[in-house]
């Protein structure tokens, strides 16, 4: 059976993470930047006058989630930058992309 310091091993391993300060970093970094881009989303959203009640949802659910996506990728490489983890984050933002078929 697992336990909780073989499974942050293996997420280190398959992260490519090199020490246990860097995954702490990591992981603050991704809570960071998907609360953030939610936030940003929602109030963008707000701002721009698109909620839910005055807009169909089969518009509303995907141009939000695309949204999201675009401002999450923004924002994990700018929150990174602080952190000093900018080089890791821009080598994993390029290979997420690429599966997209975007070249980076």
């Amino acid at each position: 059976m697992l336990n909780f310091m073989n499974i942050i091993s293996i997420m280190m391993r398959r992260l490519n993470i090199h020490s246990f300060s860097q995954f702490i970093i990591i992981m603050i970094i991704f809570a960071i930047t998907g609360s953030l881009s939610l936030f940003i989303t929602v109030e963008l959203f707000q701002f721009i006058g698109l909620q839910e009640e005055n807009l169909n949802p089969i518009i509303f659910w995907p141009l939000r989630i695309i949204l999201l996506f675009v401002i999450y990728q923004i924002l994990l490489l700018l929150v990174a930058l602080p952190f000093g983890q900018f080089q890791y984050f821009w080598s994993f933002e390029k290979k997420f992309l690429s599966r997209f078929g975007l070249k980076l």
